[in-house]
């Protein structure tokens, strides 16, 4: 089992910056690759990066290619989402997830199996 804690989130203007972070306990966080996903009212959650055990192999979506990046620290089991050039349509609660596999094999929700409790974070126009 893995225990997974976001943090960063807040409000920022259109163009800006944050950058979440996720914590996680519980099981050897070098052993698994993890991702980042969102959820807008009344929306799905969607996929938005993911990022293999050793940090070598990312993935991500077409809506934030070129603006966001997912990196990871392994010795501080820690996984970031640096994101840039915010738009209002970004807006959502962001969850981290795990896929207990070393590569990412998939970018469904499906395909993770522990989340943290998400953060919200707000794009203003």
């Amino acid at each position: 089992q893995v225990q997974l804690v976001e943090s960063g989130g807040g409000l920022v203007q259109a163009g800006g910056s944050l950058r979440l972070s996720c914590a996680a306990s519980g099981r050897t966080f070098s052993s698994y690759s993890m991702g980042w996903f969102r959820q807008a009212p009344g929306k799905e959650r969607e996929f938005v990066a993911a990022i293999a055990w050793s940090g070598g192999s990312t993935y991500y979506s077409d809506s934030v290619k070129g603006r966001f990046t997912i990196s990871r620290n392994n010795a501080k089991n820690t996984v970031y989402l640096q994101m840039n050039s915010l738009k209002p349509e970004d807006t959502a609660v962001y969850y981290c997830a795990a896929n207990f596999r070393p590569w990412v094999a998939g970018v469904e929700v499906t395909d993770f199996s522990s989340w943290g409790q998400g953060t919200q974070v707000t794009v203003s126009s």
